[in-house]
């Protein structure tokens, strides 16, 4: 493929085309000056961004627990409906098969004797500290709440609660920075997760656990926050969340 000759520029044109040039670049780089001024709004553009993105999960969680409240009373509305409606032989049939489902689910109230186990980040100063801690070995991360929580599984727990929220099938727990997210919810340090089941099984599965042996030895070198718990009687009540996944898709193109 060739390319056409570029046509020389007259010489008697040549500095007109550069002044006017000049020109339209000084009136661009001057509206870009004012639309920048106009959409700051006498604020740092970087500052306020930053803003927005530190107050997102607040929001986000505080919109969740709305919803949640909303689909609580949604829920209370639609089984008085039903009551006052009758009920089928067929309905009667669905219930009681989706009740003999709702404890495997859990979706129903567990109380029994159980346990519970609080982590919570060091509040040692690092230079107090041996081996020169960086701020990621003072804190409590994503895989230790896991793995206390899978210990609890282990041991035969029959249900098993985070914060004040069920664990289900489909919880996650996430941690952003020293902050614990779960099912929508933020939650800050000491984090506590409580289980129902055998206590001398659950506690043996602790012991055992080589990731919790691994949290224990910084509580020991740095001061992390480690308790353990027996009681009586716990009490976790039902999970009241979606039980649905949910996923991301690709939009389809245009």
């Amino acid at each position: 493929m060739t390319s056409a000759p570029i046509a020389p520029v007259p010489a008697s044109t040549s500095g007109r085309g550069t002044h006017v040039l000049a020109a339209v670049v000084f009136a661009l780089a001057g509206l870009l000056l004012a639309a920048s001024a106009v959409t700051a709004q006498g604020t740092d553009l970087r500052a306020g961004r930053a803003t927005e993105v530190r107050d997102l999960v607040p929001r986000a969680a505080q919109r969740v627990a709305q919803q949640e409240e909303e689909v609580a009373a949604l829920r209370t509305e639609v089984d008085a409906l039903t009551t006052q409606q009758g009920i089928s032989g067929e309905l009667v049939a669905a219930q009681a098969e989706t009740a003999a489902l709702l404890p495997v689910a859990g979706l129903t109230e567990v109380v029994g004797p159980g346990m519970r186990v609080a982590l919570d980040d060091s509040t040692a100063e690092p230079a107090d500290l041996p081996g020169n801690p960086g701020p990621n070995d003072l804190v409590v991360h994503q895989q230790d709440v896991q793995a206390v929580v899978n210990a609890f599984w282990r041991g035969g727990a029959s249900a098993v609660q985070v914060m004040d929220q069920r664990i289900v099938s489909t919880s996650a727990v996430r941690c952003v920075g020293n902050t614990l997210i779960l099912q929508g919810r933020v939650y800050s340090p000491p984090f506590t997760v409580t289980a129902v089941g055998d206590v001398e099984r659950m506690g043996e599965a602790l012991d055992d656990d080589p990731q919790i042996a691994v949290y224990r030895e910084y509580v020991d070198v740095y001061g992390l926050g480690w308790s353990v718990d027996t009681e009586a009687q716990v009490s976790i009540p039902a999970y009241t969340g979606s039980v649905l996944p949910a996923y991301a898709t690709v939009p389809e193109r245009t």
